[in-house]
């Protein structure tokens, strides 16, 4: 089964999501922005995950070469690229 992990993240802490091929929530927790608790999270799903789509507008880089280093496909979100962040 493919899935597919979406973060969010903020100044202190981040959401972080895993769906399934079906778009069911496997998985949703507001973590600390700290990268070994972020990794322990994602770590059940690590062999079946596509990758790890982050979305944030700066302070982005450890978490982006933290799970690079973890061996994740990571992908960072242009958020003005974004629909429903057009106009904002």
């Amino acid at each position: 089964m493919t899935l597919f992990c979406a973060i969010d993240l903020h100044s202190n802490n981040s959401v972080a999501v895993v769906l399934d091929e079906n778009d069911s929530v496997l998985y949703q927790e507001r973590l600390p922005n700290d990268l070994p608790t972020i990794e322990r999270a994602l770590q059940p799903f690590q062999n079946d995950l596509y990758g790890v789509a982050v979305e944030s507008t700066f302070n982005w880089y450890w978490l982006v070469d933290g799970l690079q280093a973890a061996g994740h496909h990571v992908m960072l979100v242009n958020t003005h690229a974004v629909q429903q962040y057009k106009g904002l």
